[in-house]
């Protein structure tokens, strides 16, 4: 699979593919209460669609990293009370995958 880097366009089609996802988790918040519209679990698995569907429409680099750290933190923050797990410790892998996988997208661009 070839991959690409980050653009205007693949950012816009990123925010509007979470935005939707969100939408409907929101929906599903309002009979689940874990997936309430402003719960970090529901932006989480909003932000892993919106990876997922960049990675394979615009072949963004950062998507294909960042899709899956979405999904596992999002399932994570569902998870918490039995993983005994701070949330901080959470945010903090997100931050720091997030930023590598940047890193990396800017480290490739370089390349070609």
């Amino acid at each position: 699979m070839k991959v690409c880097c980050s653009s205007p366009a693949s950012i816009g089609y990123w925010f509007i593919a979470s935005l939707a996802a969100w939408a409907v988790l929101a929906i599903i918040g309002v009979f689940w209460y874990p997936l309430h519209a402003t719960s970090a679990a529901t932006c989480l698995l909003a932000m892993a669609v919106g990876c997922f569907a960049n990675a394979f429409k615009n072949r963004t680099y950062h998507c294909v990293l960042t899709g899956p750290l979405f999904l596992i933190a999002g399932i994570v923050f569902l998870s918490l009370d039995s993983l005994r797990i701070k949330a901080s410790v959470v945010w903090t892998g997100v931050l720091v995958g997030t930023a590598v996988a940047f890193l990396l997208e800017w480290r490739y661009s370089r390349n070609q």
